[in-house]
């Protein structure tokens, strides 16, 4: 018979079968309950307080705080070296500082939709505490705690010039994306060099079903693994987009199909976490020389030792727990460190698990607006041992900027697919290898119906076989989000490897064989899928796996080597670079806010107010408008003020993207234009402004309307294209202008040749 779940396991970094009241999440209400637990809810703050109303507030605003992993009595170490108390020993001053720290966190954590400027915070704090009130508000806006993210008022602060350096940013996933939004708000030049033809990296959602009844699913990552403090939550909460909370009933059926029994159940989910308490013991004991064992070989001898789990269905039972072990880490247990495999755990986000109501999409969408982003640029090679860094991509087309974010997953850089230049520091190379890159894989299908219970988010089935435990041994109901009757079937550890290599139309029928064994004998008749999708993330050479753990041999400190720059030019982000956070999506997020702060002080550091960048930048400039200027001679397509360039090798992809001209002046029409350029009369005063524009755009642009007025409309308001001037045009469009040019000279030569063999 069904039954409630067990109690919680004291491992918290599993997915497991978690306890909570409510469907849907609203991430303000953990605010609400902060409040209503310290006396109730908080009135506008004023400066005339109570001495009671100032303590309630500030023991409010400190949890708040520490929820978003602040000290409640002290400061991060990122705070002290900072300098954000003078003098550094004054006790006094840094408690000052904290109370007034919090106090903005709060206040922004309170309206995430809003702009929190400083002014607003001096409304509301004494004047003799205003030098506290900068050093704190500057410090938490440059490291992301606050104004960050995709709502209009944050974008609305959006600097428009881009007076500091360039930075390209290899890879367009979360890290790479909420780097560059960052980025761009301090007024760094920014261009993403992305390999596949979509944003996202390894959170891919795609459409499934049938025309005009499609359903949203996540392929790549697709939970909220904790709420409280998610940088995730707040973008969802910006956007207006709810979140539902993972339901903690998750029935576990044998392999024949029927339940497991819940007293068994209970009993072996407390062994479980025995073994696991007893593996932290025997580490504790071993120290150093626990570095060199796997988690999995520790439970096994425990297993023995003890004597649990032996007959078939406890040790069926078991292992199904362990495969969701495997699932938490994208690893097998034979590969994991038994001395350091939860070193993230005392960084966990606390709170729920949810889905995101039209798959997490919908997120990367919002951070890709207004970042310039290049599709279908596979990195091949880094050089950034000079005065500049340079960019390769397959085919030879360079990029050059003053610094590069490299936030390509860690299997990328395990397989060497990127050529450093110089090579990158041995301590790196190291790292790389030395840390665990593992694989989950799913199967997507979509049924005509829920057939598996509108009230059930999980269920699970035990597998007779050891070594495919972990082969379906998960299924996530998506219909509660995703707009159709969506099941995923879940394949870690083991498993997940064979995976790889097996015929996907085998394993929709090993997944179907499950489900009717499971629903069949409940008189349940299982449908056919309307479509069925099998993931191979493996196999992928953009990502090769899943996400990171801490292997055999490994440590939490390697994701901090990971994370170390190179030379104050090449940097690194991404889940594998977050020794707090890693294999999680938010993890890669706040590695983008992270290492956009680190670039904003190197570039303080080290370019801020030097002569020789911009003695380069202006020579660039002086040789990339010239170019420019010759291209527009002979324009791919003109109609009003508007001219496009495109390059001719990617005639036959209407999303690749060219340059734009619109010119300014005193004409009324194209042919006004035209014949005035053609005239031997002085030239009338006219100028520039220039835009990224795609093939397909242009072509809406010359159908939509004949007046130039319309055309600017649908350009700005519809495309959300903005002009730019010729400067920020060579900064930003540098390695689109060489490589229109020299496809275009390379046509000329080819179209040359070919005249020379028909008149020879």
């Amino acid at each position: 018979m069904d039954h409630p779940p067990p109690p919680p396991p004291t491992d918290g970094r599993r997915p497991t079968r978690r306890a909570a009241k409510r469907t849907n999440y609203d991430e303000s209400v953990f605010d609400a309950l902060l409040h209503d637990h310290l006396g109730g809810s908080r009135p506008p703050r004023r400066r005339n307080r109570t001495a009671e109303e100032r303590q309630r507030e500030t023991e409010t605003e400190a949890m708040i705080a520490l929820s978003l992993g602040f000290p409640i009595d002290a400061l991060l170490d990122a705070e002290a070296a900072a300098g954000v108390v003078h003098p550094p020993g004054d006790a006094a001053a840094r408690n000052d500082y904290i109370v007034v720290r919090n106090h903005i966190l709060a206040r922004w954590r309170a309206n995430v939709r809003s702009y929190l400027s400083k002014s607003e915070i001096k409304e509301t704090v004494s004047r003799q505490y205003d030098h506290l009130i900068s050093s704190a508000y500057d410090f938490l806006l440059e490291h992301g705690y606050i104004n960050f993210g995709v709502s209009p008022a944050v974008r609305a602060q959006f600097l428009d010039e881009h007076d500091k350096g360039s930075v390209i940013i290899v890879g367009a996933g979360l890290a790479g994306l909420a780097a560059a939004r960052q980025l761009l708000s301090f007024g760094f030049k920014v261009l993403v060099l992305e390999g596949r033809d979509r944003p996202g990296g390894r959170v891919y959602t795609t459409k499934m079903g049938k025309q005009g009844n499609f359903a949203s699913v996540d392929l790549g990552g697709s939970v909220i693994t904790g709420i409280h403090a998610n940088p995730l939550g707040v973008l969802a909460r910006q956007l207006g987009i709810p979140l539902h909370k993972i339901r903690d009933y998750c029935p576990l059926f044998r392999p024949d199909g029927g339940h497991v029994d819940r007293s068994l159940d209970v009993e072996v989910d407390l062994v479980f976490n025995k073994l696991l308490e007893n593996a932290a013991r025997v580490r504790e004991v071993l120290g150093e020389s626990a570095d060199g064992i796997s988690l999995g070989s520790a439970i096994e001898r425990l297993q023995l030792l003890y004597g649990v789990a032996r007959k078939t269905e406890e040790r069926e039972l078991l292992d199904w727990h362990l495969a969701n072990l495997e699932y938490a880490n994208a690893g097998c247990l034979s590969d994991l460190s038994l001395a350091h495999w939860d070193q993230d755990d005392p960084y966990e986000m606390g709170g729920d698990h949810c889905f995101l109501a039209g798959g997490n999409w919908r997120l990367i969408n919002a951070l890709c607006e207004d970042v310039p982003v290049l599709y279908k640029k596979m990195v091949t090679r880094i050089a950034y041992g000079g005065g500049f860094v340079e960019v390769v991509v397959a085919g030879g087309q360079v990029f050059q900027a003053d610094m590069v974010l490299c936030s390509v997953p860690l299997g990328v850089l395990k397989s060497g697919t990127i050529k450093f230049d110089p090579e990158l520091p041995a301590q790196k190379l190291q790292a790389i290898q030395r840390l665990g890159f593992g694989l989950l894989n799913k199967v997507a299908m979509i049924f005509p119906y829920v057939f598996w219970g509108e009230e059930i988010d999980t269920f699970g089935c035990l597998s007779k076989d050891r070594s495919k435990r972990g082969e379906f041994f998960l299924f996530y109901g998506y219909h509660t989000v995703s707009g159709g009757a969506v099941l995923i079937a879940l394949v870690a550890g083991e498993a997940a490897l064979n995976f790889e290599h097996s015929d996907p139309v085998a394993s929709l029928h090993s997944v179907l064989g499950i489900l009717r064994g499971i629903y069949g004998p409940k008189g349940v008749f299982v449908p056919d899928p309307i479509q069925t999708m099998c993931t191979r993330w493996g196999s992928d050479p953009l990502c090769c796996g899943s996400y990171s753990h801490v292997r055999v041999g490994s440590s939490g400190s390697d994701y901090n080597i990971l994370a170390e720059n190179v030379g104050g030019r090449l940097f690194f982000a991404g889940e594998a670079t977050n020794r707090e956070h890693p294999a999680t999506m938010h993890g890669a997020f706040l590695s983008g806010l992270r290492e956009a702060s680190c670039i904003l002080q190197t570039w303080r550091k080290n370019f801020m107010g030097k002569s020789d960048s911009k003695k380069l930048s202006q020579k660039n400039l002086r040789s990339y408008s010239e170019v420019l200027a010759d291209l527009f001679k002979e324009p791919d397509l003109a109609f009003g003020v508007f001219s496009f360039v495109f390059d001719p090798s990617e005639a036959e992809d209407p999303k690749a993207l060219g340059l734009m001209r619109v010119t300014f002046g005193n004409y009324s029409s194209r042919k006004e234009l035209d014949e005035h350029r053609q005239s031997s009369e002085p030239p009338l005063q006219e100028f520039y402004l220039y835009a990224l524009i795609s093939r397909e755009q242009a072509h809406q642009m010359k159908m939509v309307s004949d007046n130039d007025k319309g055309r600017l409309e649908l350009l700005c308001k519809k495309f959300g294209i903005k002009l730019m001037g010729y400067t920020d045009t060579c900064a930003l469009g540098s390695s689109l202008i060489i490589s229109i040019s020299g496809a275009r000279r390379g046509r000329n030569r080819k179209l040359q040749t070919m005249h020379q063999k028909i008149w020879s």
